[in-house]
């Protein structure tokens, strides 16, 4: 198995298949940003089998497909059948913000993918305009036709920001009450310079657990996946809600996890920058073998935790380069 300094098994890969995204949501991808990844220089389909192959030999059971907006990328779905055929992962997710995933939910499906997280932080139709640049119509029809085609769990991200969105929390459990949708709120992060902008709008998900107390009774709950929420029931419905506080609580002490750029850079902590080249080492003709062990080498300098906290803008990436 993988393991890092700090003993924590890492059976968990991100994959970033691209940094675009239909959507400008302010605190990831902010309007003026231009500098995108050529696609010449993204990975491959071969060369993402090939790699998740090597993660596959060295433990990893799980892996999520990520952006940017997945969906935005051609070949997506044979990326997707590709990586549910390789011995070893057990597990394929996707993140997404929906809005195309009417179209693509059945054959998603068929090529493996299981579980969802979608992303939706307002469900006012103005509001969502606002944080997102684009409609919220197209993303309730998706998860409504990723409902269909049996894909679950699905679970709604809703990023709570002070002054933004804060005022629809109750109406968020409402709706996933309704709909049968699991439902996880997240902190915002100083990732880049709409995760900085965004600062001023941070809200710690304390606020909210404490707001929900009073309106419901929240049970500890369990719930099947790989991330560090923490999750609770709400009264006695099928409801559960998960907490994931990466600056007022952070988790990192049982980070199970790597992200992967799309042009194939192995980054070891959301929060910093060390990270390791695979893609120059795969088209320099580098063996499998020697693959494995620049991922080793490199997992033994994860570091034990982030520093959200100490260096708040250190990150300069925005947050759609590697997915969150």
């Amino acid at each position: 198995m993988l393991s890092d300094p700090f003993g924590r098994h890492i059976e968990y890969l991100r994959l970033s298949v691209t940094d675009r995204c239909d959507f400008r949501c302010f605190y990831c991808l902010p309007r003026s940003h231009r500098d995108f990844e050529t696609p010449s220089d993204w990975l491959t389909p071969d060369e993402i089998e090939r790699l998740v192959s090597q993660f596959a030999v060295l433990g990893v059971k799980h892996v999520r497909l990520t952006g940017g907006e997945p969906l935005v990328r051609k070949e997506l779905n044979d990326i997707a059948r590709r990586i549910s055929g390789v011995p070893g992962i057990e597990e394929l997710s996707l993140s997404t913000n929906a809005s195309r995933l009417s179209q693509f939910a059945e054959s998603l499906s068929a090529a493996g993918v299981r579980r969802l997280n979608i992303s939706l932080d307002s469900l006012d139709e103005k509001k969502f305009q606002e944080i997102t640049g684009s409609q919220l119509k197209p993303v309730l029809e998706g998860i409504e036709t990723a409902k269909t085609c049996g894909l679950s769990p699905i679970k709604l991200n809703m990023v709570v920001m002070r002054g933004i969105n804060d005022d629809e929390v109750e109406s968020m459990v409402a709706y996933c009450i309704e709909h049968e949708l699991t439902l996880r709120f997240i902190e915002t992060m100083p990732v880049g310079k709409g995760g900085q902008s965004a600062s001023e709008h941070y809200m710690p998900l304390s606020e909210i657990e404490t707001r929900l107390k009073k309106r419901y009774s929240l049970k500890p709950a369990a719930m099947r996946g790989s991330g560090p929420a923490r999750y609770f029931q709400i009264d006695e419905s099928n409801l559960v809600v998960g907490f994931i506080t990466p600056q007022s609580q952070h988790f990192c002490d049982t980070c199970n996890r790597v992200r992967m750029s799309v042009t194939g850079d192995l980054h070891l902590c959301l929060g910093q920058e060390d990270s390791l080249a695979l893609r120059p080492m795969m088209r320099a003709g580098a063996s499998d073998q020697e693959i494995r062990e620049a991922i080793k080498s490199a997992i033994a300098r994860k570091p034990e935790r982030h520093h959200f906290d100490e260096a708040p803008t250190a990150i300069i990436r925005p947050m759609s380069a590697l997915g969150g």
